[in-house]
């Protein structure tokens, strides 16, 4: 069994690798971060994320670095030097194994690719942090205490559009997803330049489930008239014209993530959207979730129809008799 001590130690590396990506990284300050020795901080990090410290880093900063040339009008030698590459040919070569393209095709033609996107280490390893939160929860003196949580609705209207997705086989949920499908199908999506939207993973409506696949499926949103690249293993599907309600829960901590989703889920099993006037429409449109990330509180988005005014009155009358 990984001991919890690993998984903290794995995550300050990380966190110490986003908050340095573009400046020189050695072993020892990775080692300095979590207070451990060069060798041991070495050999957990292996253990735990399937890549050695300078694998990480180098497929962080690749990716980073497509996102820079696909995005904004640099030079190529200007993100090689960015990332910590001495030399453009150094760069154009580790691009060139990456991605399959050289970094100034990329540029000029930026069609997806497989970016790496790494999770916290501590979202992988949920259930070691899920004992001690319930025995905290259980022995807190504000226990009796009843939090108050704020969460912000809003209704936008979504245009007609496609949705470029990855399918799972029996996924019901994100986990089951990443076991069946993996992770890493998240990187492929960020990469397509023209989607609406970020990606986001999906709950289908039955009419878009194909049989032998799953409910659960991973995806982007892009324009209705988009002719680019579609992934290998992937669909594209159109969308109508729908309306989304948006719930928002409070910011959290990167480590809660799961505790805010249930939260936020157990406000919306009691929201009723006809006294503002309108009504769940699970066909018209996928149920989606934003990816967590507790500076902005979790999301979902469930799709909904304005109900008439006649109608209205006639269901507040029903309700009311």
């Amino acid at each position: 069994m990984i001991k919890k001590e690993k998984v903290i130690a794995v995550g300050k590396m990380q966190d110490y690798i986003a908050s340095h990506l573009t400046e020189p990284i050695s072993l020892f300050d990775l080692a300095q971060s979590c207070d451990l020795s060069h060798w041991y901080a070495s050999r957990i990090f292996k253990e735990l994320l399937g890549k050695t410290p300078f694998g990480y880093i180098r497929a962080c900063r690749m990716s980073r670095a497509a996102l820079k040339l696909r995005d904004d009008n640099v030079r190529v030698i200007d993100v090689a030097l960015d990332f910590v590459f001495d030399t453009h040919e150094g760069f154009t070569r580790a691009f060139s194994r990456q991605f399959g393209v050289n970094p100034m095709q990329y540029k000029k033609n930026p069609g997806p690719v497989q970016l790496f996107l790494p999770n916290q280490i501590m979202f992988s390893h949920r259930n070691l942090f899920k004992v001690e939160k319930d025995m905290d929860k259980n022995n807190s003196k504000k226990s009796d205490q009843k939090d108050v949580q704020t969460v912000f609705v809003q209704v936008v209207e979504r245009p007609a559009r496609k949705l470029i997705l990855k399918r799972g086989i029996r996924a019901t949920e994100y986990f089951t997803y990443c076991e069946e499908v993996g992770c890493e199908m998240w990187g492929t999506l960020v990469s397509i330049k023209e989607a609406l939207y970020e990606p986001v993973g999906l709950w289908l409506p039955s009419r878009m489930v194909i049989p032998g696949t799953s409910v659960y499926a991973q995806g982007v949103e892009v324009p209705e008239d988009y002719s680019g690249d579609i992934p290998q293993g992937f669909d594209i599907v159109d969308l109508e014209p729908c309306m989304m309600m948006i719930f928002q829960g409070q910011p959290f901590d990167d480590q809660n993530f799961e505790e805010a989703i249930h939260s936020l889920r157990d406000i919306m099993k009691t929201y009723d959207p006809q006294i503002y006037g309108f009504e769940w429409a699970e066909q018209d449109a996928p149920r989606f979730q934003m990816e967590p990330q507790g500076y902005r509180g979790y999301i979902e988005g469930l799709p909904v129809r304005e109900i008439s005014k006649n109608s209205l009155r006639n269901r507040l009358d029903a309700k009311n008799r």
